[in-house]
């Protein structure tokens, strides 16, 4: 362990080294490399990414811990004169472009020498040219920071600077910069309101109260800038169409006044242009007359004459063709009412209900005033809809190898109808499906394709709540309000134990705001039908060795003796389990206690399933947009199944099976209690480093019905998306380490955190940290490793550690990551940490988009 440390360090600093001697190659004479800014505020040095943002000087982007600034090496790496060096090469020797033009062409020695040029410009606009420090940008940087302590009221700032060239390595300089900011100012206990229109002034005093600028509090710019947005968006939504937020001004008053800024409101009468004047107005509140819509706009469509129209609820719908849509499943999504006074968040509000339907692309709104109108009070709405293709069809096709199948290829295909009943409902159909070749299938038949798997599911989405009872009070249409029913058979041939499976989900979502969005999954059904339970041995390959194993070690008389025995499939393993728990083949508690615990997973996975569930999530996302870099996301999801059922087994007075279980159609169905909750937090650092951090717990309790959570709806950990330093379903439980094939709990916690970093452009990079586990709790699993017991287990939270490089596509992000296990809990107390920290078991995850 310590020889591969100090082996990859001694790289590292090699390769450092050798970059770090030719980092200042292009830096001319009597110049300086900017390598580190450093802000003083009143002596004291701080590290505020906002505040070093303010400065026009940053030095080259490195690559954390190793710091090495590697887009500077690339740019270094280019001839800042291709064309004189290959001038020069070409004729350094006599003869050699003449030599060359007869060995190749005269073209093909002139495009050599385009294409020298061309990688030297590749590497030039590929790098990072180097930050040389400049007595501009530093005076640049000096008025930035004075103007950004203004901002927050020390108007006597002072901003001075100093360069370090002391540097021991040549070319390199450090710049300090110093801040005084001085006695900053506060709000004026007096503060004035102008305001010209009457029906503004007294809007203004109804939410007076909700101010920014209080009186006393120390002067801040943000608070000006949020109170002109406060004013803005209160005008616009209580009916003044005209109102724009130049309208809203400040004046602010510091002198003789003791640093105090006495701040007078400043909201002018509304300006119209009179032919070549300008004339003002005071703002009116205006209500909105007629609302049209057109429900099959395009541009080739304008100037065409409507062939069909109607009105519904003082709205008025015109098609050009026949109207293929019933009026209430577009006025559903129309937040703008006729009658009503104009509000500047009905336009959002459609524009955002409009786009949930998934039937039209993003609307065109327009107001105007209404002609007719004297008062000129009056509104109507124009909003043009064009609707999305009515039929959509996809496919996809893949070949692909693995350890299990030695070739195999997969399909699918969907199709997605439009407004199938005329109200704005979509129908998704889609079909999938597979075909492989493998030696280790179940069946030992010569033919290719030996393995097989096929599926199809079938979604309906209707854009409203559908119940027996009228639920738009505790439901309204702005929250985009859904129902969604869907169905799906999938079945595996020659693939585990060949499982057959249906599912179907009646589901409701909505989302009361912006940020916040639930879903009720009322029914969630799943039934699973493992067709060929014989070939669990075949499949679950550990369970197995260690069966044969604790024969041998009991001596067990095998029906194929031999120098490595094993028993057969399926019947001899049947009958060695059962002598061992019938007493008729002697062995010790902890062999019995194991052979018991085999016996019992080999149960669970084998039997069949029915899970009657019914759940509910709430997810809170404060992401804006792809871009946001910012935010924090919450999931909350409680999920419960088989109670609905063992009520109705209850008041049927059905009989229990002879394991005190309740059948249905055949099968001991599942009854648990299974919560999950997870938070992911995003931090931007600034432009090119980001920090992420995620943590999840979940439990499911099983009761009644149920001694274990079904394996589809229990924990895993490991792989891609969770901890990287084990694959999936090779981490766990507790300290067991890892014994199974797949290795399942009904307990998780699971923590990542990563930081992210700009390589060069798009190739990003990112050092990771995962950490935890899973466990059994409450369910029939006996074994102590596999169990948690209490807070001393969370001893047993296994560790990551790795890095990474990503490479951004714009639409998708591939990624490479290597995880060393850290901190492995299946190793013996005292052999957990670093010893298994090298590459020979590090395990190399490929993924698609980032983690979290």
């Amino acid at each position: 362990m310590k020889s591969d440390l100090t082996k990859i360090s001694l790289i590292i600093v090699l390769v450092a080294l050798f970059f770090s001697c030719n980092a200042v190659k292009r830096v001319p004479e009597g110049k300086f490399l900017l390598t580190e800014n450093t802000i003083l505020v009143d002596s004291v040095k701080i590290k505020d990414a906002g505040v070093y943002s303010q400065l026009a000087q940053k030095p080259n982007p490195a690559i954390p811990l190793i710091n090495l600034p590697l887009g500077l090496h690339i740019y270094n790496l280019a001839d800042p004169q291709p064309d004189s060096t290959y001038y020069k090469w070409l004729h350094k020797k006599p003869k050699r472009e003449e030599r060359l033009i007869r060995f190749l062409s005269k073209k093909q020695v002139d495009q050599i020498d385009s294409s020298y040029v061309g990688l030297n410009k590749w590497l030039q606009k590929s790098g990072d040219a180097p930050v040389i420090i400049s007595d501009d940008k530093i005076e640049k940087s000096k008025d930035r920071l004075k103007r950004w302590y203004a901002s927050y009221g020390y108007f006597n700032d002072e901003v001075n600077h100093k360069i370090d060239t002391s540097a021991k390595k040549k070319k390199r300089a450090q710049v300090t910069y110093m801040v005084s900011r001085n006695k900053p100012y506060v709000v004026g206990d007096t503060i004035i309101e102008k305001i010209s229109s009457p029906i503004v002034d007294s809007l203004f005093q109804l939410r007076k109260n909700n101010t920014f600028i209080i009186p006393g509090k120390q002067y801040s710019a943000n608070d000006f800038v949020n109170e002109r947005d406060r004013l803005t968006i209160q005008f616009r939504n209580s009916g003044l169409f005209h109102f724009e937020q130049d309208y809203v001004g400040f004046e602010a008053d510091t002198v003789n006044t003791n640093h105090k800024a006495n701040i007078t409101y400043k909201i002018a009468n509304r300006k119209v242009n009179q032919g070549d004047s300008t004339a003002t107005l005071p703002f009116k509140v205006h209500k909105i007359d007629e609302v049209r819509i057109v429900t099959d706009f395009s541009y080739e469509n304008r100037n065409k004459k409507f062939q069909d129209s109607l009105s519904y609820k003082g709205y008025k719908l015109f098609s050009y063709g026949k109207m293929r849509f019933r009026p209430k499943a577009i006025t559903d999504a129309i937040a703008i009412i006729p009658g009503k006074i104009y509000r500047d968040i009905d336009r959002r509000l459609t524009y955002n209900q409009i786009s949930d339907l998934r039937i039209f692309k993003y609307p065109n709104i327009n107001y105007t005033e209404a002609v007719s109108d004297t008062s000129h009070t009056k509104l109507d709405a124009t909003i043009l809809l064009s609707p999305r293709d009515r039929f959509t069809v996809g496919a996809d096709f893949d070949a692909y190898t693995s350890t299990i199948q030695q070739f195999g290829i997969s399909f699918s295909g969907n199709m997605i109808f439009r407004n199938i009943f005329r109200s704005a409902e979509i129908l998704e159909v889609s079909g999938r499906g597979s075909l492989g070749s493998s030696k280790d299938a179940a069946d030992s038949e010569s033919k290719f394709f030996n393995i097989s798997e096929f599926g199809a599911d079938v979604k309906l989405t209707f854009p409203r709540i559908i119940f027996p009872l009228n639920t738009e009070k505790l439901i309204p249409k702005y929250m985009s309000p859904s129902t969604s029913a869907s169905f799906g058979l999938s079945a595996q041939n020659n693939i585990g134990l060949d499982r057959q499976s249906a599912n179907g989900i009646f589901s409701y979502s909505w989302k009361p705001s912006r940020i916040f969005t639930y879903q009720l999954d009322l029914l969630n059904l799943q039934y699973v039908r493992n067709l060929n339970s014989e070939n669990y041995f075949n499949v679950y390959k550990s369970s197995y060795s260690r069966l044969n194993e604790i024969a041998e070690d009991l001596g067990y008389d095998f029906n194929n003796p031999s120098n490595n025995p094993s028993l057969e499939i399926p019947d001899e393993t049947e009958v060695f389990m059962s002598d061992v728990l019938n007493g008729e083949l002697s062995a010790g508690p902890d062999l019995y206690q194991e052979v018991q615990s085999i016996r019992e997973r080999q149960i669970r996975l084998s039997e069949n399933n029915l899970i009657f569930a019914t759940n509910i999530t709430l997810t809170r996302d404060t992401r804006e947009n792809i871009n946001d870099n910012n935010f924090s996301r919450i999931r909350l999801k409680l999920e419960s199944a088989g109670n609905l059922l063992s009520g109705i087994a209850s008041l049927a007075g059905i009989k229990k099976n002879s394991n005190g279980n309740y059948n249905t159609f055949g099968v001991v169905y599942s009854q648990y209690i299974k919560a999950d909750a997870e938070y992911i937090k995003h931090w931007d650092l600034d432009e090119s480093n980001i920090f992420a951090f995620r943590a999840f717990g979940g439990i499911a309790i099983p009761y009644g019905n149920s001694n274990s959570i079904p394996f589809t709806r229990s924990y895993f950990a490991g792989g891609t998306n969770d901890n990287r330093g084990w694959r999936a379903y090779d981490l766990g439980p507790g300290s067991s380490g890892s014994v199974l094939d797949f290795n399942d709990a009904n307990f998780k916690l699971a923590f990542n955190a990563e930081y992210r970093y700009t390589i060069l452009g798009d190739l990003k990079g990112a050092f990771f940290v995962d950490a935890g586990n899973i466990w059994n709790v409450l369910d029939d699993v006996k074994s102590p490793a596999f169990k948690f017991e209490g807070l001393k287990d969370l001893k047993e939270i296994a560790v990551a550690s790795g890095l990474g490089l990503r490479y951004d596509f714009g639409f998708f992000v591939f990624r490479f990551d290597v995880g060393f296990k850290t901190h492995n809990p299946g190793n013996p107390k005292g052999e957990r940490w670093f010893k298994d920290y090298n590459f020979s078991k590090a395990v190399y995850n490929i993924g698609i988009n980032y983690p979290f």
